[in-house]
């Protein structure tokens, strides 16, 4: 896990930029700097920047930019199995130097080019140098867990793990993308990965699954190597060969992601994600495993009785970590500069402090639940799909009296208080942008988007979960994830988003998914055994969440002061509209979502507008 960063063309930055830009970059990378530059005087130069956080073969041999056979490599993400390409290579004569992954995608980069990326497990961004004929590749992980921001202007093309580090290198700030602030605003995060946009107009993401070839003349040519598939369900399934199916392929998902130099930790709540990965790392293989969970502080998601109920049976060593509550616009702003966007949910400012803790116990690498939801069914919408997809099943009426016994009571959202919500309309999405045209009122140019769903199944659950997994909810998570840990210098790694997983669990029948009102229901009985009964019997969803209100306390005028002073963001949101809002003391779950994205917005645009 590094920090990379680079430049195409002929004006290439200036010593002192590069410099600053590295220095930016010592976060992602702790451990060493290199620059790499390749190119005439006063022709086309690439340049490669990289930061290194050591993880596998913490020798000075394995640095980047990595050099082999006429190639270089600039590098951020691990190839998780490494060990089995590096056989198959052995066995076509090549020789090792290392015990890196990052000389294995080397060797396979030289032998096959980006079509190699279809034997690679794992996470990754990187800048791929030719020297022989000047091509330079840039390539995403399938699902996006690293970033690649891209940047071109009549100087060249830039590239870099973060926004900051292209501005270091371009020598300038960007300009603010308006529309995305009022997306964010109106629409909320599950909005931001649908059209492409970044909080910055000129600059864009490298789609995750694609390669950007740049050839030693300047043509791009992007290409797709890795499009899931998700109408692949297999009605002759069963029950039972599915759940043997995951519980295979997360073994050997989190076994290979456990493969480290490093100290690892694991993030531990109550919930049936986290406590398969334990179980599955102490139970089946063997791994010694320290938890750390943020304590809650709101009563409808605590779950400190089902941790404590995981960590006495794994038996293993454990921190939980106080949400603290001072200074919290001071180290809002804070955490805002360092994801060069607002924080797109407070369960993420949350996660910042889980992650400061686990880096203050030394550890480097970190192990979360990211993707389960989306491969298994978890949210609350997904019970309304499922019985929308059971209508003309015989289980149907046992389906609908368990979601009544079980989710009926605990939903909050209320258009999915309603079972048959769904049924009246399979095309109706008012849940998700819930009170957006309410929003929308507040927003001083008029910006009205409404919800837009790619068609990837005929399944109206599995196009949720799909949707869910590449546009609305994962990506969110990812950036997020990975800033955060990153800020204080450590890897997350997401067993759930592996490629043999997603591809089994678009086999399994809708109809599997959720059992007994439960959901993840495959998950569930493939962890049986493995992680506890309390916690696998369990229905509800929990997940972290936090009053707003816990945090901006609006009786004190200095927090007060800091909302409601001039500021620029009062030329996109009506003011009065924010003043009605934080004197309102029992704010809905909409609003309460609301006034954080406003003050997460006030404090992007006083950082980075003009």
């Amino acid at each position: 896990m590094c920090g990379i960063a680079g430049y195409v063309g002929v004006c290439p930055p200036a010593k002192e930029h590069v410099d600053r830009c590295l220095s930016l970059m010592a976060r992602r990378g702790p451990d060493d700097a290199q620059v790499y530059c390749h190119g005439e005087e006063g022709g086309r130069k690439v340049l490669l920047l990289h930061t290194r956080l050591s993880i596998l073969d913490i020798s000075s041999r394995a640095k980047q930019p990595f050099t082999y056979n006429n190639t270089v490599l600039c590098y951020n993400g691990e190839i998780f199995n490494y060990k089995e390409l590096r056989n198959d290579l052995r066995k076509l004569g090549d020789t090792f130097y290392t015990e890196c992954d990052t000389e294995v995608l080397s060797h396979l980069l030289r032998r096959e080019g980006g079509s190699a990326l279809d034997r690679c497990e794992g996470m990754w961004a990187f800048a791929f140098l030719d020297k022989s004929d000047g091509t330079l590749l840039l390539s995403r992980d399938r699902f996006g867990e690293k970033p690649l921001y891209i940047f071109e202007d009549q100087t060249g093309i830039y590239f870099a793990s973060e926004i900051k580090f292209l501005s270091a290198l371009v020598r300038r700030r960007f300009e603010l993308n308006r529309e995305q602030i009022c997306r964010y605003l109106v629409n909320g995060y599950k909005s931001l990965y649908k059209c492409g946009e970044t909080f910055f107009r000129s600059v864009k993401e490298l789609a995750p699954g694609s390669i950007l070839k740049i050839d030693a003349k300047g043509f791009q040519k992007r290409s797709i190597y890795w499009k899931p598939r998700f109408d692949q369900s297999d009605d002759y399934l069963s029950f039972d060969e599915a759940v043997e199916g995951v519980r295979k392929a997360l073994k050997r998902s989190v076994e290979i992601r456990l493969r480290t130099d490093v100290p690892l930790a694991f993030c531990l709540s109550g919930g049936v994600d986290s406590n398969a990965l334990v179980g599955i790392a102490t139970n089946l293989l063997g791994r010694d495993v320290h938890g750390f969970t943020i304590l809650n502080t709101d009563d409808r998601y605590e779950e400190r009785d089902l941790v404590a109920t995981a960590v006495k049976a794994f038996g293993i060593k454990h921190t939980a970590v106080p949400l603290e509550k001072n200074c919290f616009l001071d180290r809002l702003r804070t955490l805002i500069c360092y994801h060069d966007a607002p924080v797109y949910t407070i369960t993420y400012f949350a996660h910042w402090q889980l992650m400061e803790a686990v880096a203050a116990e030394g550890y480097k690498v970190v192990i979360s639940g990211t993707g389960a939801d989306e491969l298994f069914s978890g949210y609350y919408d997904h019970h309304n799909a499922y019985l929308y997809e059971m209508r003309d099943q015989a289980h149907y009426d046992n389906a609908l009296r368990n979601w009544q016994r079980l989710v009926q009571p605990v939903v909050r959202n209320p258009y999915l208080k309603d079972p048959d919500y769904f049924g009246k309309n399979p095309k109706r999405r008012d849940h998700i942008y819930l009170d957006a045209e309410e929003f929308s009122k507040n927003i001083m140019i008029p910006f009205s988007e409404p919800f837009l769903e790619k068609e990837y199944s005929s399944d109206l659950l599995r196009n949720r979960m799909a949707n869910e997994l590449m546009h609305e909810s994962v990506p969110v998570i990812l950036h997020e994830d990975d800033l955060n840990a990153m800020y204080y210098s450590m890897e997350n790694r997401s067993p759930f988003l592996d490629r043999s997983l997603f591809e089994w669990c678009q086999r399994i029948p809708t109809r599997h998914l959720i059992e007994g009102g439960r959901a993840k229901a495959i998950l569930r009985k493939a962890v049986q055994g493995i992680a506890p009964t309390e916690i696998i019997d369990n229905p509800r969803k929990i997940g972290f969440n936090a009053p707003v209100l816990d945090f901006l306390d609006v009786n004190d005028p200095n927090v007060l002061a800091v909302i409601l002073d001039d500021s620029k963001i009062f030329d996109l949101v009506d003011k009065v509209s924010i003043e009605s809002l934080v004197t309102n003391k029992e704010l809905p779950n909409s609003k309460s979502k609301f006034l954080f994205n406003f003050v997460n917005a006030k404090l992007f645009v006083e950082e980075y507008g003009p």
